[in-house]
């Protein structure tokens, strides 16, 4: 019988986290990974069998999550437009240096290049759309957004992709409220009242 595992999958994909804001994918290393986690690099290759493998589960993991965000956001927020500006802020808590966000931009080469990982990037792309679509629908049936706002799951997406990639380029003021500032300047005009 093997020994019990005392460190969760979970915990390993959040050391992994870590570890791409530090490193990239490129630069990242199964080692780098195990010393985040407090593991030896040879528990991460019998768990994951390499760090191809490691990548994979993070990515499949993210398209697992991806709604995590937005029910605690629900769950904390009466408005549904309070609960979407709260869960694009803490999809962007990740990040708090361009350096950091230049290892989320290495993973999207990945993405890009990869079927494997472009697979589970699109599904997790649509499940973030899905959950901002329901959120401003929410928002148009409460009275908070004029009903032509429900239709806009795709310019907040790329609202909050875009607000990312600005940020990180000019460095200006805070990520939360740069996140804050492309939603509102992406829904103002609809806006009920």
């Amino acid at each position: 019988m093997g020994r019990p595992r005392t460190t969760s999958d979970e915990a390993i994909l959040g050391a992994t986290a870590r570890a791409i804001g530090r490193h990239g994918p490129q630069g990242l290393t199964l080692a780098a990974v195990a010393q985040e986690a407090g593991l030896s690099p040879a528990t991460l290759v019998q768990r994951f069998g390499s760090k191809r493998g490691l990548l994979l589960a993070f990515a499949a993991h993210a398209t697992r999550t991806a709604a995590e965000p937005f029910e605690r956001a629900r769950q904390e927020h009466a408005s549904p437009l309070a609960a979407l500006r709260a869960a694009l802020v803490h999809l962007a808590e990740g990040v708090s240096t361009p350096e950091e966000l230049s290892g989320s931009l290495g993973f999207l080469q990945l993405d890009l290049t990869d079927p494997d990982f472009r697979a589970h990037a699109a599904e997790h792309a649509r499940r973030t759309r899905d959950e901002i679509a329901a959120l401003l629908a929410d928002a148009v049936a409460a009275g908070e957004l004029e009903a032509g706002a429900a239709t806009l799951a795709g310019a907040v997406q790329v609202a909050y992709n875009g607000a990312l990639i600005l940020w990180a380029l000019t460095g200006d003021g805070p990520l939360p409220d740069a996140m804050r500032e492309a939603l509102g300047q992406t829904l103002r005009p609809y806006l009920a009242g």
